[in-house]
């Protein structure tokens, strides 16, 4: 079978727009205008992050930092409280996302194809296609985009819920790399409205939620 994917651009907006939408719940940090950004920056050194450090590098008062992180779900802790995680993590997934030296993780397969523009870092992504076992690896350029993808025929699960109560649950944990399209398809059947899309048209859905987080404003709140 081919590649489910958005073959017009009018369908690769919508599905780019129920993407932003979908992520941008009041619990969400990525819907805290500038914060997330500042917060996968200094994740991207590859250490934990004290709301302390976050309220410097955003230039914000510790309270208010204090107020937002509280509201934030699924975000991960150390035993210090520091935060170690949200989208972009220092905890093992299977999306490994090497970044200027440091090895960290994302919670999904889309994360790594936005993240390098977030950040204005070239990643190198590594991902095991849960239904072969074969290792999915590429270079995600801000610039330049995708390149060295193996194996040529990889694709990206995306699904985008209207109103998910755990991102990281009902967004990120579906969204896979798998080998091919045909191996992704078990995988989308037990995923109702899921897509199968090539790696360079999940690349280009992603676009706009790369922008919407580092725009001034950050993305709206979906009511």
């Amino acid at each position: 079978m081919s590649v489910q994917q958005p073959h017009t651009p009018t369908i690769q907006r919508e599905l780019a727009a129920r993407i932003v939408a979908s992520v941008a719940q009041p619990t969400s940090a990525r819907t805290t205008p500038g914060l997330y950004q500042q917060l996968l920056r200094l994740l991207a050194a590859g250490r934990p992050v004290s709301l302390a450090e976050l309220a410097d590098a955003s230039g914000r008062p510790p309270s208010e930092i204090e107020e937002a992180v509280a509201a934030w779900a699924d975000a991960e802790y150390d035993e210090q409280g520091r935060i170690i995680g949200h989208g972009l993590t220092l905890k093992p997934t299977p999306h490994s996302f090497l970044i200027d030296g440091a090895r960290l993780y994302t919670w999904c397969a889309l994360d790594t194809l936005f993240f390098p523009a977030v950040l204005g870092l070239a990643a190198e992504v590594e991902s095991p296609c849960p239904a072969t076992g074969h290792a999915i690896r590429l270079r995600v350029d801000p610039t330049a985009g995708i390149s060295a993808l193996t194996p040529p025929s990889a694709v990206v699960t995306v699904v985008a819920p209207q109103r998910p109560s755990s991102l990281r649950a009902e967004f990120c944990d579906p969204g896979r790399f798998f080998a091919s399209a045909d191996a992704a398809r078990p995988w989308q059947n037990a995923h109702p409205g899921m897509s199968i899309l090539s790696v360079a048209d999940a690349y280009e859905i992603s676009r706009p939620l790369a922008a919407t987080l580092t725009s001034s404003d950050g993305p709206s709140v979906c009511c």
